[in-house]
């Protein structure tokens, strides 16, 4: 049984920020979860799943983060508690329905939680989310240990039932996945029932709602002033504070700490960053001339504490702000204990180092002594490296500077050297098929250049048939490939509509990706993408008339198919591999970039590591000589 199901109150136990925000929806009592995967808050609904039918509450993986939003606010209208987690893409998604169910209000508790990744670890951008809690006057709550993020989430079911609203909770990369200590509170038991009351309209009697709104957001600043999740450390009199949210809370410790100047700088940590706590704010100011923000990423409570200290200029006097703005802090990427301490250190008038200079010069050059170069590629055995490879060859056949318009997922790789340089284009889901409508419309302008669209096999269920439809309607010429590899692969291969489970893992109905397509009326073909030669062909076909059409290269993710088969061992065959004399030597280990082969320099020929390789054998298709031979296990 999982981590979240023991039941023992007082006792303390290791979680990832992620767990620890679902047991915080458990001892809440949550009724209902939905969820769309995204790095880093996959593992919230990952979490809950596996413990959903041990304590009767339902868990979905939602087809995308709208409608994932939208039924979990049907439960909380239908009275029951109910959470919906996204990474912050994912609020760009929702934010129409955000934007109108904040004016109807909710009735059970209904948390929102979003993980932003700054640095943009895994995402296309390092939007900061909380600007969609000012722009649409809901309650935000910013966790800084992995007690707070079990605590807060527990805590805001109760706060949004109190005020109607959802309630928003933002964690971070670096919270989300790390671990800590979390002291295990009673998990209740669940009586509730679900019945539909009233009406939750948007749209009718807006001002009089939107006033209600602010109504209750005041509610939520009065609560906010006694709430547990801020606090002040340091000295009474002090008169220089950092201000502080979320993770930067532990890296101010730290930094006043390795400065030595506990005992003349406070630090002023605000769980609940909107609205602000004014009054408990402007309290620990009074003494103040100089402060400090440290936050990620953008100048979010830098901005609202600055308004704040402007309409207090008479009760607090003059304040000198330093953070993003001064350029003391970054307003881009995330923050640590070192970026922290440099920008205290240089208000102060310090001296810093975060190590010796001449110790990280040398640790640097030891490191590229001993760890070769790497370019992130796809992995050993990926249908994705067929797949774009059979791209570019049936482009280049055609002759006419063709490209493709890319898309969000592992295949975003397709940028870059392990995807041929493909990708011309990369934005957000569905953008490919997007672009591509419009660039399939060009015609008229004198282009002629043919456009290939790629995504997902989850990212068509989320974003792309909308897109696929438009060129279908306005009969776009534009081929779309999907990489159908069985499941959402980025961020830990949870099912999706074409997967047969759900988010429990039980057999679910198959939502088949061509019949959507014949349903819309375009062409489509399905191809096993490691057919390489027969790929080529067919898309090479394809290319050569107009219209919109589909072709599906479906090929199971190497890490799900490995565990359901043995895999074939593959060899060079010395006898036939005629190395550096081979017109494309050094083809399969440099060109076709597969980590499972590599050049031998010195006997001046390719070979395979029998450790990285997974059989697949897409080299001994492409291999001229017939050299790498596919011996099944």
């Amino acid at each position: 049984m999982s981590i979240l199901a023991i039941d023992q109150p007082g006792r303390s136990v290791l979680m990832m920020g992620n767990e620890a925000i679902a047991r915080g929806a458990l001892e809440a009592g949550v009724d209902f979860s939905t969820a769309y995967p995204g790095t880093p808050s996959s593992e919230i609904m990952e979490s809950l799943a596996r413990v959903a039918e041990h304590f009767g509450f339902y868990a979905e993986w939602s087809v995308n983060e709208m409608v994932a939003l939208e039924a979990a606010a049907a439960a909380s209208f239908s009275g029951l508690r109910a959470i919906v987690a996204m990474k912050q893409n994912g609020v760009n998604v929702c934010s129409d329905f955000l934007l109108t169910v904040n004016l109807t209000g909710t009735k059970g508790g209904l948390v929102f939680v979003v993980g932003d990744d700054p640095s943009a670890i895994s995402s296309s951008n390092e939007q900061d989310s909380r600007n969609f809690a000012r722009f649409a006057d809901l309650p935000l709550l910013e966790p800084a240990t992995f007690q707070e993020a079990k605590d807060m989430t527990r805590w805001a079911f109760e706060l949004s039932e109190r005020v109607g609203l959802p309630c928003m909770i933002r964690s971070v990369t670096r919270l989300s996945h790390s671990r800590g200590n979390v002291k295990l509170a009673e998990i209740p038991q669940r009586s509730r029932s679900a019945r539909f009351e009233g009406g939750y309209v948007a749209g009718v009697f807006v001002p009089i709602k939107h006033a209600e709104l602010h109504q209750k957001l005041e509610q939520a600043r009065e609560e906010f002033e006694g709430s547990e999740f801020n606090w002040y450390v340091g000295p009474e009199q002090a008169r220089f504070v950092i201000v502080t949210s979320g993770s930067g809370w532990l890296y101010s410790r730290e930094a006043v700490a390795a400065l030595g100047l506990d005992g003349e700088v406070g630090i002023l940590k605000i769980g609940t960053t909107w609205p602000l706590p004014e009054r408990f704010i402007v309290d620990h100011l009074k003494q103040v001339t100089e402060v400090l923000i440290v936050e990620e990423v953008d100048p979010f409570l830098e901005q609202n504490i600055k308004v704040l200290l402007a309409e207090q200029a008479k009760t607090l006097g003059p304040i000198e702000v330093y953070g993003a703005r001064s350029g003391h802090l970054p307003a881009f990427g995330d923050i640590n204990q070192d970026k922290v301490a440099r920008a205290l250190a240089d208000i102060r008038g310090l001296e810093y180092r975060a190590r010796d200079e001449q110790y990280a010069q040398r640790a640097g050059e030891l490191a590229l002594t001993y760890l070769p170069p790497r370019i992130p590629t796809f992995c050993p055995g990926c249908p994705h490296r067929a797949s774009l490879w059979a791209i570019k060859a049936a482009l280049k056949l055609d002759g006419r500077d063709g490209f493709v318009a890319g898309d969000i997922g592992c295949y975003s790789l397709g940028v870059g050297p392990a995807g041929f340089w493909q990708l011309k284009t990369l934005h957000c889901m569905g953008a490919g098929i997007g672009l591509a409508n419009g660039f399939g419309q060009l015609g008229q302008f004198a282009f002629d250049q043919p456009v290939v669209a790629v995504c997902g096999d989850s990212t068509f269920f989320h974003a792309a048939i909308p897109g696929l439809i438009n060129a279908r309607f306005n009969n776009s010429n534009v081929l779309m490939v999907v990489l159908d590899n069985g499941g959402t692969a980025m961020t830990g291969f949870q099912p999706h509509p074409g997967s047969g489970t759900d988010a429990l893992g039980r057999p679910a109905p198959v939502v088949e990706i061509e019949a959507i397509c014949k349903a819309i009326g375009v062409e489509v073909r399905v191809r096993d993408p490691f057919e390489v030669d027969r790929a080529i062909e067919e898309l090479y076909d394809m290319l050569q008339d107009g219209g919109a059409k589909v072709m599906v290269f479906r090929r199971k993710c190497f890490l799900v198919e490995s565990r359901e088969k043995a895999r074939p061992r593959v060899f060079v065959d010395p006898e036939k591999c005629i190395g550096d004399e081979c017109g494309c030597a050094r083809f399969c280990s440099r060109v076709f970039n597969c980590p499972g082969i590599i050049w031998d320099q010195e006997a001046k020929r390719a070979k395979i590591d029998e450790v990285v390789c997974t059989g697949c054998g897409v080299c001994a298709t492409l291999c001229p000589q017939g050299a790498i031979i596919v011996e099944e296990g």
